[in-house]
Order: structure tokens, then C-alpha cells, then sequence
């Protein structure tokens, strides 16, 4: 049975929030009326489903990605595993201390197999999660989980998740960063 890859068509992006440094620099381009059906971030991800996320990391570190896979993480708000979001504009903060030209948002197919929402800090399984037979833990957008607000997807098993491309910034005389 072939895998569906369930993905979000990008809206326009100019917003009141183009005072932002690096607002609009970010831009999945290679999606258009043809793309698959959307799940935006805001909806529950379904048990078994397979869905397009991203993932902002270093270039450097990207190219070991590519190279060699996901490494999780021993630790973070949801414990141990990947962190992905269903949001490009949340992957393409990441790394949070490295400026936006040294950034690349890797676009990620991750079957998600079972999961369970976490939307609120201290949630009885926010670091046990996958001791209970879960494969990814999702905080919903607006939740009290993140300072954001945006939604974010934890992966505890890496094979996973299959790179299909990356996104780099556009340049900042750029006029406008999402394309239709």
C-alpha cells in the first residue's frame, strides 16, 4: 500500500509581522496547486499517517543529516527524540543563536506511527511518553507548552523520518519570500 504524504500548502506571507527581522525569508516554493492535501498545524495529526515537516538546523549540520540520518536528542521539553514541526515558520527559527544565512530548514516525510498530545507543561507523560507504546508526542499551536505558540512534533525513533529537501533563506532584497 503506498504512503500519502499529507503537507500544507503555504499561504501569502505578507502579514503584520513583516517588521520582523527575517520575516518572510523563509519559502517552501516547490508546492503549488497540485500539492497534496493540507493538515494544517493546528489539527491533530492522525495515528499511522505520514506528514511533511520540517526541521531548522545549521547547514552544516544538515549536510550530516542528509549524510547519515537523524541523531535524537538526549533531552529537550519533550524528552529524548527529533523535533520537527508541521510549521515552517517555527523550523525556520532554529537554531535559535545562529543568524538566518547560516540556517537550513530540512523538509522532512515522517510516518508518525502512534501519537500522543502533550498540551500542557508538567502533562503526567510529557517526558514518558514513548513508555507507553507512543511514537511521536504533539504539542498543538497555542497550547502552554511553547513560548511560541507554534506547533511542535517529537520523534522518538529517527528511521522515521526520511529527508525529501531543504529550504534556505531567501535574500533579504527578496520582495516577497512565498511564491504561488
Amino acid at each position: 500500500m503506498p504512503l500519502t504524504v499529507y503537507t500544507c500548502y503555504q499561504k501569502e506571507a505578507f502579514s503584520s509581522r513583516s517588521d520582523i527581522r527575517g520575516a518572510n525569508m523563509w519559502v517552501e516554493d516547490d508546492l503549488g496547486p497540485g500539492a497534496p492535501p493540507c493538515l494544517e498545524s493546528y489539527i491533530e495529526p492522525v495515528d499511522g499517517k505520514v506528514y511533511r515537516m520540517y526541521h531548522g538546523t545549521s547547514r552544516q549540520a544538515a549536510e550530516k543529516i542528509k549524510a547519515s540520518g537523524f541523531k535524537p536528542s538526549s533531552k529537550g521539553m519533550l524528552g529524548p527524540g527529533v523535533y520537527l514541526s508541521r510549521d515552517l515558520e517555527k523550523a525556520s527559527r532554529y537554531p535559535l543563536e545562529l543568524d538566518e544565512n547560516q540556517r537550513v530548514v530540512l523538509r522532512v516525510k515522517v510516518n508518525v506511527g502512534k501519537v500522543k498530545k502533550i498540551d500542557y507543561q508538567g502533562h503526567p507523560m510529557q517526558y514518558t511518553w514513548h513508555d507507553y507504546g507512543y511514537d511521536t508526542a504533539w504539542c498543538p499551536p497555542n497550547s502552554r507548552m511553547v513560548r511560541s505558540g507554534l506547533e511542535e512534533d517529537c520523534v522518538w525513533d529517527p528511521r522515521r523520518i526520511t529527508v525529501i529537501g531543504e529550504i534556505c533563506p531567501k535574500t533579504q532584497g527578496a520582495r516577497g519570500a512565498w511564491h504561488f
